[in-house]
């Protein structure tokens, strides 16, 4: 993941940072609990594609 464009996209239902998670290659929103995933290499910031994290999951 290129932490230039970390720099730049946001979470699209807060609009707040996003943390890459590289063991799940996931994009992590901590405001909104939210998991993005990737297809292709491409990131998907669809709140309908995104998954709900569990309670128990921490990214910090």
């Amino acid at each position: 993941m290129d932490h230039r464009l970390l720099e730049i996209i946001a979470c699209p239902v807060c609009n707040g940072k996003l943390y890459y998670s590289q063991d799940k290659q996931e994009l992590i929103c901590k405001v909104d609990n939210l998991a993005f995933p990737f297809k292709e290499n491409i990131p998907v910031l669809l709140e309908t594609e995104a998954r709900t994290l569990d309670p128990e999951e921490s990214f910090s």
